[in-house]
């Protein structure tokens, strides 16, 4: 815990609170019942030999104990049999989850003992399908088990995404399903340079472009999407076409998550959001993102994780080594040259708008001195020590607090015009 001054200008930033269902269990039941641009399970079922349905990783809190059960008793009651099910962990490029990983992620036993679990592997070259290319010419090669599958059903979890402006639905396919090749190509500098790459924002975002292009290519995907509240609470969830269902779940998300404040700050105090999102330093870059998107240029950035996990990955670790050996101007020029980023160094590139931005400054209690040298950040022994000192000299004393770290969306609200009086606020279009 933190004691701020009295003296100090505080503004803490969080979601609007958002109440949990009182019953989720029915809840849910009552979401497969009302599909949104689709047909009730067993009608899309009828008929079908197989189905995979597609679920984020440990970094996601998904409740899948919810969803999962009730979903494949719906398949079986249709007619498929248990091994024609294949419950697939949308890793991306992350690191497979197993053993007690796997079974808490899964959230019940039964659901194992009623279908195929399995995780993606983006690394295998049999195991994935070229189903073509983008109009920017990116390759679409998605896991043979999406596919071939008879049906695809994503259950995800849509909350704010610094990259693809939200995550679920689409997500969970490109990257979460995808060949390593179609990965780096969608996660090129070029593409994460554009303006619109970025949280909450849907059009003109060529990130959401090229995952709906894929979507098309893929084929008719089904989607159960959740919102969890603070608690991790399950508060909405939408069944239907993925399109529609992700709709849904994002019209519900973003008054809750969006946050206007009226000026830029020049002290920001962000998180990496609490386990499992702040286990590595390449998820904190989420949290360092959402807090300097308000503040000030040339501002004092502070984040706090744990970062128990270290890195998250050695392709991670080896971005962050070359940034901060060659400099952050000569850094952008290499991985701007390239069509195709190498494995996780996105994640360096993000974190490079933010060292644009300011000076960060990271507090972990698990990275190592050899770590925190090629964070790109400043490393902070006493975070009251050092915040104290940065917002002394601050105007005004000002400081945000954003203790949900990227589960929040602050923006700087523009002041209003005549025509903007009248206008409907919000930053996009959900299709």
């Amino acid at each position: 815990m933190l004691d701020l001054p009295d003296s100090w200008n505080v503004t803490f930033i969080s979601r609007r609170f958002m109440q949990g269902v009182p019953d989720p269990a029915e809840y849910v039941e009552n979401a497969l019942a009302s599909p949104a641009g689709a047909k009730d399970l067993a009608r899309e079922t009828g008929g079908l030999r197989s189905a995979c349905i597609v679920i984020c990783d440990v970094t996601r809190p998904v409740p899948n104990r919810l969803i999962l059960r009730p979903l494949i008793e719906r398949l079986l009651g249709a007619g498929l049999r248990p091994q024609g099910i294949t419950v697939l962990v949308a890793t991306g490029l992350h690191r497979p989850n197993d053993g007690e990983e796997l079974a808490c992620l899964i959230g019940d036993p039964w659901v194992a003992a009623h279908a195929v679990i399995a995780n993606h592997n983006a690394r295998r070259d049999d195991e994935h399908v070229l189903l073509g290319t983008t109009s920017q010419g990116m390759p679409v090669r998605i896991d043979r088990r999406v596919v071939d599958a008879d049906m695809r059903i994503v259950v995800g979890l849509v909350e704010p995404h610094f990259m693809a402006g939200w995550s679920g639905g689409r997500k969970l396919v490109l990257p979460g399903c995808a060949h390593a090749d179609s990965i780096m190509a969608f996660h090129s500098a070029r593409m994460l340079a554009h303006p619109q790459a970025e949280t909450c924002t849907l059009v003109g975002n060529p990130l959401h472009d090229v995952q709906t292009e894929a979507m098309k290519m893929i084929g008719r995907t089904l989607a159960v999407s959740v919102v969890i509240n603070d608690d991790r609470e399950l508060s909405f969830a939408s069944y239907g076409s993925a399109e529609e269902s992700f709709a849904a779940a994002v019209r519900f998300a973003e008054p809750y998550v969006r946050v206007a404040v009226p000026d830029l700050f020049p002290v920001v105090l962000s998180t990496g959001a609490g386990f499992p999102l702040d286990a590595t330093y390449y998820q904190t870059v989420k949290g360092i993102c959402t807090g300097a998107s308000i503040l000030k240029p040339g501002g004092d950035l502070f984040v706090a994780s744990g970062c128990a996990e270290g890195f998250g990955s050695r392709e991670f670790r080896a971005a962050q080594e070359r940034l901060c050996r060659m400099g952050k101007d000569a850094f952008r020029a290499d991985v701007r040259r390239k069509e195709r980023a190498s494995i996780d160094e996105w994640q360096t590139v993000m974190l490079l708008k933010a060292l644009d931005r300011g000076t960060i400054h990271l507090y972990s209690e698990f990275l190592s001195r050899e770590e925190l040298a090629i964070t790109g950040a400043i490393p902070v022994s006493d975070l009251a020590v050092d915040l104290r000192t940065a917002v002394d000299r601050a105007k005004g004393r000002r400081l945000a607090v954003i203790p949900e770290g990227p589960y929040v969306a602050p923006y700087v609200r523009a002041p209003a015009t005549p025509v903007q009086a009248g206008a409907r606020g919000g930053t996009h279009d959900v299709a």
